[in-house]
């Protein structure tokens, strides 16, 4: 799990840090308005020079991981709102070095399923999924999200996620590559996960909307009216949002109007109808509605190549599945961008 400790400043002219760290955290002794050289002496050398050269460089983002002098560590995100002042999060990085001992359950781990594009063929983003040790036995979908339905899971998972799509955009002619990461019924009612958006954009240099925060309706139905304000805050932080499952709920159309998203993913059952005349007439019509609203769409859940001509033909923009490519390793990713680069 990792933890936002609060949040910090630096302001260029003054020379000074301010971090705001809650007196209930055991990071609580670096609450206060630092020098650069006295906040200095709390970290090991390696991370005093580090942190002097982040600040010192007042580029967009800052992104860095800090050593204290007593072992435990931190890490800051956030970016420069000017020549003089930065700012951003806190996190726990040696809460997520323990991994997840004080949560139910086994340690995650993220791997990545590519999106193709149906115009090009070309890899164009991917979904940030959670897997399970080898070791754990299997379990149902149902079961898997019961048991880690919190914001550990989700904010693990961005962060991660952000790192590696950082990571990967830096590959000659990657830099379009997107991310999607799922969002749970209590991530849409907890507020604070729009500031380590936040965070992670600016601190990653991440374009508007390269983050794609997957929602669906079920878990927004909980609490529709702070589900869809905790997800336009979002998107105006510069994440974009994303319609998942949709086709499976009973209310849509009600959702579609009611959030700004950008784009849709079809459900996987009603892309395995294809065959059936009826469901591509659906298909099709979903596909012009989606357009006609300034949305994107994919197809998940594509066992078979054979349909991406008839994806195409219907109107989507995107597909996804293990017929295209299964999830892969953070390393996997990174040797199958730079082949395909």
């Amino acid at each position: 799990m990792t933890e936002t400790l609060g949040d910090w400043t630096w302001s260029a002219s003054d020379q000074q840090l301010t971090l705001e760290i809650s007196s209930e955290s055991h990071f609580s002794t670096l609450d206060g308005v630092w020098t650069l050289t006295d906040f200095n002496v709390l970290l090991d050398g390696l991370s005093s020079r580090r942190l002097s050269d982040v600040l010192a460089q007042a580029d967009a983002s800052v992104a860095c991981e800090l050593k204290l002098a007593d072992g435990r560590a931190i890490r800051i995100v956030g970016g420069f709102v000017d020549a003089q002042t930065a700012n951003g999060i806190v996190l726990d990085s040696e809460r997520q070095a323990r991994g997840r001992t004080d949560q139910p359950g086994p340690a995650l781990v993220p791997v990545y399923q590519p999106i193709f594009s149906l115009n090009t063929g070309k890899i164009v983003g991917f979904e940030a999924l959670a897997r399970w040790p080898s070791t754990e036995p299997e379990r149902t979908r149902e079961d898997r999200e019961q048991r880690f339905d919190d914001k550990a899971l989700a904010s693990n998972m961005l962060i991660l996620a952000s790192d590696a799509l950082r990571q990967w955009r830096e590959i000659p002619g990657q830099r379009g590559l997107f991310m999607h990461v799922n969002l749970t019924s209590r991530d849409l009612v907890d507020t604070s996960l729009v500031d380590l958006v936040a965070a992670l954009t600016a601190g990653h240099g991440l374009d508007h909307g390269i983050l794609k925060l997957e929602l669906t309706e079920q878990a927004a139905l909980r609490d529709s009216a702070q589900a869809i304000s905790t997800a336009n805050a979002l998107r105006d932080v510069g994440a974009s949002l994303v319609l998942d499952d949709f086709g499976s709920g009973h209310s849509s159309f009600l959702w579609l109007a009611d959030l700004q998203a950008d784009s849709l993913k079809v459900d996987s059952d009603l892309v395995a109808r294809l065959a059936n005349p009826r469901m591509r007439t659906i298909l099709e019509s979903v596909c012009l509605l989606a357009r006609r609203l300034g949305m994107k769409t994919t197809a998940e859940g594509v066992e078979d190549r054979s349909v991406l001509p008839v994806l195409l033909d219907l109107g989507f923009d995107y597909a996804q599945g293990y017929g295209l490519g299964h999830p892969l390793t953070q390393a996997e990713t990174l040797d199958l961008l730079t082949t395909q680069s």
